[in-house]
């Protein structure tokens, strides 16, 4: 649901001055006598409808028998009635010029059969109505805003007012969190349930908390994505933003979109949903959960604390094993530990004990006191070197937990820079957490979580001040690629034969291998001398797609009588396995010099459009996985990070004294991968495995290549 006045029907939903609650109940219990009775209990600053033919009043406020009866205008409906009756209800909704709509209602295309018919009616109705809908099969909406403090869902209590703005595809999800979130002392903006999605998504959402004033963080648990491209924009703009990006940090749940048919190229076999959400995220800035936990962890750090400068972490502590347990943290995660200036380490040595340890990690041993928690964490804040801090604490004898948490709060609050706590244990130090925590230091359990915390806000600020960088465009022949990739779909053939794959990308400029179509044994023969010893031959046959598995290539043949020789053994091996297989001819290729193998790849997915692939070749790529993916096109900076987002990257910088091979020259492979198949959507999959790398300078060669047009595979 894009439109120009989308945001204005959002207000109609998050700050109605009026909402019929249509199906409320007299009967305790019910869900529509619990959604009534929470909106009421929100204090809601409008006016509040109950609809229901059968009550002339519920909770003490007059009942109507339908919307249309409702004098005044109505801003929002909550409708909670049998999914049979939804339709007819908005249809009421839609002559009553009802902007917004929460339809709690189950039994839609989450049941299959008639609930997907019934979807699709609502989907009819609200389009004819231009009504914005959340659910149907929803929880419902929370604005904690006191200009409107609605808690217009069932069975749940009243957030607390935060920055927080969350957004669900699980109802029953949702319950949990706002319950944990009240636990925890967080707060949200607005709390929303999506439900089937059938009107509003989570594109639309994003779109309107992107200029909420009172959302500062956005917290996502997603099962799919509408619109993977749409997500994708709106994100980056998000996040990208040069005045005020916020975070948004999602938990992506839920099996795969993308098909679990068999792939009979290497990139579409790894590229799985995991992969490919990995890389939509990475693509426009998302933060990416693996727990609940975990991105609760997030959220409680970049809803209170301001983000770090840098990666340079100061570790406080008055126990030297939790100390060390954070400082490995910290290199895990990589974040840096923080060298102190000389003005830093003569202070404390002038404020601490001699047998505090000055070091980062600082320990401030067992019985430190508040004053010396308060000069620590004073003279490392100062210090220019140290972009963030982590406070340990473990409860001995000689504590005094509440005053040293005051401690904390008191000289954080001098600095602009994040302050994170770990106040082991729970009950000797429950009251110095809820002291911290209520003034906005986030307090962990384990110093893991805390850094972990710390490092995703040091990667949302190493996203912000990346450099920017276009799509750059290529000088191609796409013509040239466009006659051969016609001539095989005229042939009713999805599998291009690899003299045809060549040619296709040496129109873009590939640096490919000389090579040359053999119809038979002289033309081999002739096609070597004219390249030059050695040669490779390999089998041209459109039933067979990988040519090693049938014997059908020889390598490194240094002179004519060999070329002969391997033409027939490579024809009898093939004719053995496969009888009836069309041969086209031989293949000859030049030998290229050895170096280091990559592969590049491209699966097109339904959804998404076409996956980029990049990482270690050769015959091993899927034992190793060692890979990266990012959605087409890529910008420059995305070519490079591809790559140094791979162990194999440490390779091709140069390993155990072997010169750095010509990362450039990869990079600009996968740039011109990317221009060729945005240009070509015919191309469902791509292989160019191996890639032959050579030293800096050298460039690189491709000696095999694959091509895959259309949804359907060859067998």
């Amino acid at each position: 649901m894009r439109n120009s006045n989308i945001n204005d029907k959002l207000n109609s939903v998050f700050y109605p001055r009026s909402i019929a609650v249509i199906g409320a109940s007299r009967r305790p219990g019910s869900v529509g006598h619990s959604l009534l009775a929470n909106i009421i209990d929100s204090r809601y600053q409008g006016i509040v409808y109950p609809v229901n033919p059968k009550a002339k009043g519920i909770l003490g406020i007059k009942c109507y028998r339908n919307v249309i009866e409702i004098p005044d205008v109505v801003d929002l409906a909550v409708i909670i009635v049998p999914p049979q009756f939804v339709p007819e209800v908005l249809e009421e909704c839609g002559k009553k010029h009802i902007r917004g709509a929460i339809v709690i209602t189950a039994g839609f295309k989450e049941i299959g059969g008639e609930g997907i018919e019934l979807e699709e009616k609502v989907k009819k109705i609200i389009t004819k109505h231009d009504i914005a809908l959340f659910g149907p099969n929803c929880l419902g909406v929370i604005n904690t805003d006191p200009v409107s403090s609605m808690n217009a869902t069932f069975g749940t209590q009243m957030s607390k007012e935060g920055n927080i703005a969350f957004l669900s595809q699980s109802g029953a999800l949702c319950v949990a969190v706002l319950d944990y979130a009240i636990e925890s002392n967080i707060g949200f903006s607005k709390f929303i349930s999506m439900g089937n999605k059938a009107g509003l998504t989570e594109n639309d959402l994003l779109d309107y908390l992107k200029n909420d004033p009172k959302t500062d963080v956005i917290l996502m648990y997603l099962e799919d994505l509408a619109d993977g491209r749409e997500f994708m924009r709106i994100a980056r703009e998000i996040t990208n933003s040069p005045t005020n990006p916020k975070p948004i940090i999602a938990l992506k749940a839920g099996r795969t979109l993308l098909g679990a048919r068999a792939a009979s190229s290497h990139t579409g076999s790894l590229a799985g949903s995991d992969r490919v959400y990995d890389a939509i995220f990475l693509q426009c800035g998302v933060l990416r959960g693996e727990t609940l936990e975990g991105i609760f962890d997030y959220v409680k750090a970049f809803s209170s604390q301001p983000l770090p400068k840098g990666g340079n972490v100061a570790i406080v502590t008055n126990s030297g094993g939790p100390g060390i347990l954070a400082t490995d943290s910290c290199i895990r995660y990589g974040m840096n530990i923080a060298s102190f200036s000389p003005n830093t380490t003569k202070t404390l040595k002038k404020i601490l004990p001699p047998t505090a340890s000055l070091n980062n990690p600082i320990d401030l041993i067992a019985n430190a006191q508040h004053e010396e928690y308060e000069g620590t964490l004073r003279e490392i804040l100062k210090d220019k070197n140290v972009d963030s801090c982590i406070i340990i604490l473990t409860p001995t004898a000689f504590t005094d937990v509440e005053k040293i948490a005051e401690t904390i709060v008191q000289v954080s609050k001098e600095f602009k820079k994040p302050v994170l706590s770990c106040f082991l244990g729970v009950y000797d130090v429950s009251r110095g957490i809820e002291i911290l925590e209520e003034n906005g230091i986030p307090d962990y359990r384990f110093p893991e979580s805390a850094v972990r915390a710390l490092s995703e806000m040091t990667k949302f600020t190493r996203w912000k001040r990346r450099p920017q960088t276009g799509i750059k465009k290529y000088k191609v022949n796409k013509s040239r690629a466009k006659k051969i990739v016609d001539s095989v779909k005229k042939e009713g053939r999805q599998f291009l034969l690899e003299q045809e794959s060549y040619e296709i990308l040496k129109a873009y400029n590939f640096p490919v291998v000389k090579s040359f179509l053999a119809g038979n044994e002289r033309q081999a023969i002739e096609a070597a001398e004219k390249i030059g010893f050695p040669v490779v031959l390999k089998i041209a046959s459109p039933d067979i797609l990988h040519k090693f598995d049938f014997g059908g290539v020889k390598l490194n043949l240094k002179n004519k009588t060999e070329v002969r020789r391997g033409f027939q053994e490579i024809l009898k091996k093939v004719l053995a396995k496969k009888p009836n297989a069309e041969i086209r001819g031989m293949i000859v290729e030049e030998m290229a010099p050895e170096g280091k193998e990559i592969i590049l790849g491209m699966n097109r997915d339904a959804q998404f459009g076409p996956i980029l692939m990049f990482g270690m070749g050769g015959i091993y790529v899927e034992a190793l996985e060692d890979v990266t993916f990012r959605l087409a096109p890529i910008r420059e900076l995305t070519a490079t990070m591809m790559i140094t987002r791979t162990k194999t990257h440490k390779i091709l910088q140069g390993f155990r004294g072997e010169k750095p091979y010509d990362i450039e020259a990869i990079a600009d492979c996968l740039k011109r991968l990317s221009q060729l198949v945005i240009d070509f959507e015919d191309i469902q999959e791509l292989d160019i495995n191996p890639l032959i790398v050579y030293e800096k300078g050298k460039g690189c060669a491709i000696v095999d290549a694959r091509i895959i047009l259309g949804s359907e595979k060859p067998h």
